[in-house]
């Protein structure tokens, strides 16, 4: 993707808040509302732009745990990855998948009500998998990230 100064100002205000206003958004990136509205279109058509989320507090969805489950798969390929992750992110506790170097093949973060539906969720939906040959789950106690990803270009 070939993004210039104001693209890459334009994402880092839509990624602060998704809700500016197209006029208040061309005015801190000084252009015309019509040059930024085509500007953001055109971003969202490249996939620069993938989507617009509300940050939800967890708590207001009976949510109380949320956890990292470490995965060592039984074999290696990308056929399996893909059919994994697939097969992972249909489980409504799953929030994302993560493939990754190290110790573990895959990291897969979880939203539960509490430590008895993490329990049900590792023991009965992931440690049944022929394909997982070990499991190694971490609570998470505080959640924090940037609002703004890094702009390396």
């Amino acid at each position: 993707m070939k993004l210039d100064r104001i693209d890459h100002g334009l994402l880092a205000d839509l990624q602060k808040d998704a809700r500016i206003s197209n006029k208040e958004l061309a005015a801190k990136n000084k252009i015309s509302p019509s040059t930024c509205l085509e500007r953001v279109r055109r971003l969202r058509s490249i996939g620069a732009i993938r989507g617009f989320h509300a940050e939800v507090d967890p708590k207001a969805l009976g949510i109380g745990v949320q956890a990292l489950i470490g995965v060592r798969l039984i074999q290696h390929a990308q056929v399996l990855f893909d059919d994994l992750r697939e097969e992972l992110l249909r489980i409504p506790e799953v929030t994302a998948v993560y493939m990754i170097a190290g110790a573990q093949d895959v990291l897969i973060h979880v939203a539960v009500r509490d430590v008895d539906h993490l329990r049900t969720l590792v023991g009965q939906t992931l440690t049944s998998r022929r394909d997982i040959a070990h499991l190694e789950t971490s609570l998470i106690f505080e959640h924090a990230r940037k609002a703004v990803w890094p702009n390396y270009a």
